[in-house]
């Protein structure tokens, strides 16, 4: 599918219709998903993404500012589509900043912490930026009112640790700050399913997800403190507290292309 040409819309129907069919694609369900953003000045992040891609700036009081999101959530039943092969559950936090690539709105991964042995196979064979950690998540969803009413998760990690603890409003997502309308926040924000980043012999390295259109809640942060993003200076302690937006959604359907490519520019 090649989106050159395409409305905002359009390209946003045809990556919902488009599952991926590779005979090693991953299927797995997303729970406890969480989508933490903040608005950070631009120079915070610019040196640490590739320099042929454009940071995806929004405009907020006046100012440009770059988008990076904290992504936790529990990979449930991951496994291969095509092929018999076990289930897998465990917790998974990825850390990304949004930027375009010719044309294209895409994630740039800074790394992902994962809580499982099975860590072994993108860190050490795809070579992916991938970090060990233990996760543990403790929620409570109120189906009647479709909310948390709890929602704390800990992440142990020398790379990523994480403590967060998150409040659900169960109302629906609007035009958040910064975007001109829905689709474009959705484009951008919910639905890049082209990911980049930094393999760790330092070449370049992509690969593609799918899922459907997501129905996320507002939420807002009472706890949140990230290692990696103190550590990198990107958001301090005291900023964390304020984030561009949270938004929540209990369970989603997943899909991801492996292995991971290699890209030459």
């Amino acid at each position: 599918m090649t989106e050159t040409g395409m409305s905002a819309r359009s390209i946003l129907d045809a990556r919902s219709r488009s599952k991926l069919t590779g005979a090693f694609t991953i299927d797995t369900v997303l729970e406890h998903f969480a989508l933490i953003t903040y608005a950070v000045p631009p120079e915070r992040v610019r040196e640490l993404i590739h320099p042929a891609f454009e940071l995806r700036t929004v405009e907020i009081d006046g100012l440009p500012n770059a988008l990076l999101s904290v992504v936790p959530f529990l990979d449930r039943d991951f496994g291969f589509q095509n092929l018999p092969s076990p289930r897998f559950s465990f917790g998974q936090t990825n850390y990304r900043i949004y930027v375009r690539y010719q044309g294209e709105e895409c994630a740039w991964f800074l790394g992902t912490t994962l809580a499982s042995r099975l860590l072994i196979v993108p860190r050490d064979l795809w070579r992916l930026p991938w970090y060990s950690a233990t996760s543990t998540f403790d929620t409570v969803f109120n189906a009647a009112e479709s909310r948390y009413d709890r929602y704390r998760l800990r992440t142990e990690s020398a790379w990523g640790a994480a403590d967060v603890s998150l409040a659900d409003t169960g109302r629906s997502v609007g035009l958040l700050s910064g975007f001109r309308d829905l689709t474009e926040q959705q484009l951008v924000l919910t639905h890049p399913v082209a990911g980049y980043f930094w393999r760790t012999n330092q070449t370049l390295g992509s690969y593609r997800v799918w899922h459907d259109r997501m129905k996320l809640t507002v939420g807002s942060v009472i706890v949140a403190r990230f290692g990696l993003l103190e550590r990198l200076k990107i958001v301090t302690a005291e900023e964390m507290l304020r984030p561009h937006s949270v938004l929540i959604q209990p369970r989603i359907p997943f899909q991801i292309e492996v292995p991971p490519r290699e890209v030459k520019i």
